[in-house]
């Protein structure tokens, strides 16, 4: 629906806004296609872009990883092509994976979903 996707909207920055917040980490970045939330993935601890959803009922999210330009619609469980958004479409490439740098802990392989 085109509510769901406003091409407008810029990101709310270069990581998950919620683990910045509070000192966490995540594995992989998705950005909501409705306001531009930046959440953590659901391989993350926290699952932020999820929780976004469930809190929200904004359906779409997309990747924020460089180089993937897919889609998610929470509403259908299916996965397509990304829609045009505002840019920047990933955080940037010197950004460690996972991130952020310094609060990602040695063992963070035993810790992901």
């Amino acid at each position: 629906m085109a509510e769901d996707i406003d091409p407008n909207v810029p990101p709310s920055g270069t990581g998950c806004q919620e683990c910045l917040a509070t000192g966490g980490w995540w594995v992989h970045l998705r950005r909501c296609a409705a306001c531009g939330h930046i959440g953590c993935c659901d391989t993350s601890p926290s699952q932020h872009a999820t929780q976004h959803n469930a809190e929200t009922g904004h359906p779409i999210i997309v990747s924020f990883e460089p180089g993937e330009d897919w889609a998610f619609d929470y509403s259908t469980q299916q996965v397509g092509p990304a829609p045009q958004l505002a840019p920047p479409h990933a955080h940037p490439v010197d950004q460690p994976v996972p991130g952020p740098q310094g609060a990602v802990p040695p063992n963070w392989q035993e810790l992901i979903h």
